[in-house]
């Protein structure tokens, strides 16, 4: 599931694969703004059924919180 986020937010940013890893900071990534943000979080619910509450979704800061937030 994981590697799927990954493709996901990959995806959304029009970013190269491998490009995204647990690691990553959002900040650190360009293009990853709070629009980008909440069409991730959406995406996230439409393709994989994966819901996060919106007061939890701007807290997320890494991918790997992403993960966390997700329940993966």
């Amino acid at each position: 599931m994981r590697e799927k986020i990954i493709e996901l937010i990959e995806r959304n940013l029009n970013l190269e694969p491998g490009t995204i890893t647990e690691d990553t900071r959002i900040e650190d990534v360009e293009g990853w703004d709070s629009l980008a943000h909440v069409l991730i979080i959406g995406d996230l619910d439409a393709d994989l059924g994966i819901s996060i509450p919106l007061d939890q979704a701007i807290e997320i800061e890494t991918v790997a919180e992403l993960f966390e937030k997700a329940g993966v």
